[in-house]
């Protein structure tokens, strides 16, 4: 009895206890620490942090470890990271990782102190304050230009000179007057100079040489090629292509428009923040064009992805990736995409960086829209002029009847202006196809009548319906394979027809409609494709009295051009106009479409299926990228705002990023070598010093004594200002033959000490024959040149001519084309536009040798060549020779190449002269 009772004292007296420890709350020292100790800080603690997480410090508990997610959030234990793992509820992610788990009760005691609050006592005030000492993101400060004994004219010499100094060298000589103008003429507009322009410029450089040679370097700036150069280099980077490549890898129509906008900008010295503004932004300040930048990478389309809802978010967070990715690449210098996972192994990039970025740029899809041009905007100038003579074409029609216009992917079916509350479309045939009908009046301009949003009902009967082709297809304002599908029923004549209810009575004049405008916007060149084909129609209008009245008709328009003789010419003349205004003016293009931004989630180990906290549109964190933008801002307000992060001057990535590219295509190499890659994995500048000068100057120059227009005052973020002065400088100039004393000291010719040689890319191959054969046609811009075939859908592309006459263009000209290899520039490290070609590889094949030798387009073109050398010399031997080196390498022939050469042609015929000095190492490098 006594046990008995003493056994009841103690129970009671334990659970009182209890019930007081669970008022009093959990006691951090007796109850937490233990547990942290003996289950934790073996792996995470001060020693050793897998995963990069460590557990002994509260304020990096609240940060987390390499997942990104919060160990710990106070007051939400719903929400902390920690208490996931130690409960085992992800089989692949465990803590501790072998079969033991922590007993529940531990589980509990841990639960309730983050729930109330998780407070550790001693270190509740400490805040991490975390700061990267990686030298990129640091301020950019303009160092003071090295005062020498030499006193350079240019700064760039300066800072040159000291480094080289420190390891006992020096520049090299100057490049004789030859070499100099086609390194010149290479570097800024990636052709060589003509035999002409060189000897006119050798003369001039004998009289004053530095006066020639600033008048050639301001030439080549304002040339027209200059742009065409620069824009490749951008295109790179960017990964930009005509093709999608995915399985399917569709034609991306017009996406050259973009192209255009790049070369443009380049030749019309776009600052570089108003560049890159343009390119996120653009829609908000009429460069919609530029906007082809954000849908530049490969992608997968959506109707490729299937309907499995997993699988197309999936595509989508691909998609997103895409995009940053080609930020990262080429305005930031980072590999943004290592945060998609994870927090990035070696740069202060979260993961919560990486998807409060993609945040920014919910509202962008890959795909077509027209673009949203400036008034001045050269496209609307043309597409205005254009127009203006279709409206008084049209005036003339509306004398003679209802008329049709084929636009890009619909037709437009005009008819005298009438009002009604109804309109029914019979088709007059046994089906008919319909991704989309719009219906206009001139009182309401362009805006869409049949909208489901504008409260307009669609019927249909029963009988015309189609499984998976649903009627509400028909109006909601989406363009593409979702249609409504009319088919009579069988052994049936009756014709499926479709009728539009108005919430009130409007006037109209005008349809639009189409079977898959999706489709024929946004791709190209493929059999079967959807031309925009309509089954034949009749129109009607309900009047006042609930009759149909008929206002236009297939059938009828035969009959109209018969009554009215100078209709058909009046349509043939307006449809000549449509076409040139869907190829001159403002027209669908692959340039991304908006659509309605999604609330962003951090996706837990990059997987859409495992959303976790919301984020918000915003930039780096370590760079001080709060956007203060909520999800309920708008896509244009997150972009405006992120390119506005981008672009401001305390930014130091940006101007860094670009004075390095500019250096890299100007030398051969960057300062830092790894040109798209600043953070602690890439390489270290060479001249730091230098490089940061570069960029401060970049945005805000100083310079003000050069003796051309640039010299009223350069603008900041001026591209051409900073190449002038890196090809003006002492170190452009100079020889690049090799001193062995400076080999032994910098064998890759880092330190400048002479001009690095470097293998011209096959763009300037390719054109530079073309040049010298006189075949070179320079007209600028437009529909890029085709040298594939029309393909199926699911089949490859296959190279059709890569040398006829229509492809003697510029090769920036040429389609870009994934996965494809043209079969003659590619193996000369032509990119294929997978991935990021911020720096092209060099690399030695046979196949390069044997393509300069053997192929179609060399063989061709080397028999014009000579062709051009005969003529131009009457036919005499040696000449002939003699203008064979000199269209193609600038100079003439040495006695032993003289006599060689002679010899060649005697035995074969002077083509082959031309085909080896083609294959020679001087034609394709740069000297």
């Amino acid at each position: 009895m006594l046990k008995s009772t003493i056994y009841s004292v103690l129970l009671i007296a334990s659970l009182l206890t209890s019930r007081y420890v669970a008022a009093q709350g959990v006691d951090f020292q007796n109850d937490i620490a233990p547990i942290l100790e003996e289950r934790c800080w073996y792996c995470h603690g001060e020693d050793e942090q897998e995963s990069g997480l460590r557990l002994d410090i509260r304020h990096v508990m609240l940060k987390g470890g390499d997942s990104g997610l919060a160990s710990i959030v106070p007051d939400k234990p719903e929400k902390s990271y920690l208490l996931e793992l130690i409960r085992h509820d992800d089989e692949d992610e465990r803590m501790p990782p072998d079969e033991d788990r922590l007993p529940d009760n531990e589980i509990d005691l841990l639960t309730r102190w983050i729930k109330e609050g998780a407070v550790w006592p001693g270190q509740m005030e400490a805040v991490a304050e975390e700061k990267s000492d990686h030298w990129a993101f640091q301020p950019i400060a303009r160092a003071d230009t090295p005062k020498l004994e030499t006193h350079p004219e240019n700064p760039i010499d300066a800072f040159l000179l000291q480094s080289l100094a420190r390891h006992e060298l020096s520049f090299s000589k100057a490049a004789d007057p030859v070499a100099l103008i086609r390194r010149a003429s290479i570097v800024l507009t990636g052709l060589a100079p003509t035999p002409e322009e060189t000897a006119e410029f050798v003369a001039a450089y004998a009289n004053d040489s530095d006066l020639a040679y600033t008048g050639l370097v301001d030439r080549l700036l304002e040339s027209p090629h200059f742009g065409e150069r620069w824009a490749q280099h951008w295109l790179d980077v960017i990964r930009w292509a005509e093709t999608n490549g995915s399985e399917s890898n569709m034609y991306r129509k017009n996406a050259w428009i973009y192209r255009d906008y790049v070369i443009r900008a380049f030749n019309e010295d776009k600052p570089y923040d108003r560049f890159l503004f343009e390119q996120i932004a653009g829609d908000t300040v009429g460069q919609g064009d530029a906007t082809g930048y954000l849908v530049s990478g490969p992608h997968v389309p959506v109707a490729t992805v299937g309907q499995e809802p997993a699988a197309r978010r999936q595509a989508r967070a691909d998609r997103m990736d895409e995009i940053l990715q080609t930020i990262g690449a080429s305005a930031m210098g980072m590999t943004v995409g290592c945060a998609r996972c994870h927090n990035h192994k070696f740069d202060p990039i979260a993961i919560t960086d990486y998807y409060s970025m993609s945040a920014v740029f919910q509202d962008i899809e890959f795909g077509s829209r027209f673009p949203e041009l400036a008034e001045d905007h050269p496209r609307r100038l043309r597409g205005e002029e254009l127009f203006s003579q279709v409206f008084k074409l049209r005036a003339k029609l509306r004398e003679m009847g209802p008329w049709e216009e084929h636009w890009t992917g619909f037709r437009e079916i005009y008819f005298p202006p009438t009002t009604t509350k109804s309109l029914r479309i019979t088709f007059l045939a046994k089906s008919a196809y319909i991704d989309e009908l719009e219906v206009f009046g001139n009182k309401y301009g362009y805006q869409n009548l049949a909208l489901a949003s504008q409260g307009t009902k669609v019927h249909s009967p029963e009988q015309f319906a189609v499984l998976r082709k649903e009627l509400d297809n028909i109006n909601d304002g989406q363009y593409g394979t979702e249609q409504w599908a009319g088919m009579s029923p069988e052994g049936s004549d009756e014709q499926p027809w479709v009728e539009f209810t108005f919430s009130d009575p409007r006037e109209i004049n005008r349809i639009r409609i189409s079977s898959n405008r999706e489709d024929f916007l946004e791709t190209d060149y493929l059999e079967g494709l959807n031309t925009g084909h309509v089954a034949p129609y009749r129109i009607e209008v309900q009047n006042d009295a609930g009759q149909w009245v008929p206002v236009a008709a297939t059938p009828q328009y035969q009959q109209l051009n018969k009554q009215h003789r100078p209709r058909s010419g009046i349509l043939k003349d307006v449809q000549k106009l449509v076409d040139q205004i869907n190829e001159e003016g403002p027209k669908p293009s692959f340039i991304a479409r908006f659509v309605q931004p999604a609330k962003t989630y951090v996706f837990s180990r990059g997987s859409p299926e495992s959303p976790r906290d919301e984020v918000f549109a915003s930039g780096l964190v370590e760079l001080d990228g709060e956007l203060n933008l909520d999800s309920d801002a708008t896509g244009k307000q997150r972009r405006v705002a992120f390119a506005k992060w981008l672009i401001d001057p305390s930014n130091p990535l940006t101007a860094r990023v670009a004075a390095n590219r500019l250096w890299h295509h100007v030398f051969g190499g960057g300062i830092v070598t790894t040109t798209s890659d600043f953070g602690a994995a890439g390489s270290l500048p060479t001249h730091p010093e230098l490089l940061d000068w570069l960029a401060a100057e970049l945005m805000q120059p100083t310079v003000s004594s050069e003796p051309t227009a640039l010299a009223a005052g350069p603008q900041p973020w001026s591209m051409k200002h900073l190449i002038r002065l890196m090809v003006l400088s002492e170190a452009f100039q100079q020889s690049s033959q090799p001193r062995e004393e400076a080999l032994a000291v910098d064998g890759d010719s880092a330190l400048l000490w002479r001009f690095p040689p470097k293998r011209v890319e096959a763009e300037v191959i390719r054109d530079s024959i073309l040049l010298a054969s006189g075949s070179l046609d320079r007209s600028l811009g437009g529909r890029s040149f085709r040298i594939h075939n029309v393909k199926k859908r699911y089949a490859q592309w296959e190279v059709t001519d890569n040398h006829g006459p229509t492809t003697w263009r510029r090769m920036i000209y040429q389609e870009r084309m994934r996965r494809v290899d043209d079969q003659m520039f590619t193996a000369f490290d032509f990119p294929d536009c997978g991935q990021v070609r911020a720096k092209r590889p060099v690399s030695t094949t046979p196949l390069q040798a044997l393509n300069l030798m053997n192929s179609e387009f060399v063989i061709d073109q080397s028999k014009q060549i000579a062709a051009r050398a005969n003529q131009d010399t009457s036919g005499d031997e040696i000449q002939s020779v003699d203008r064979c080196f000199e269209l193609l390498l600038g100079r003439a022939p040495d006695a032993d190449e003289r006599r060689d050469c002679i010899a060649l042609a005697k035995a074969s015929d002077l083509s082959f002269v031309c085909r080896a000095i083609i294959n020679s190492n001087e034609f394709a490098f740069i000297p």
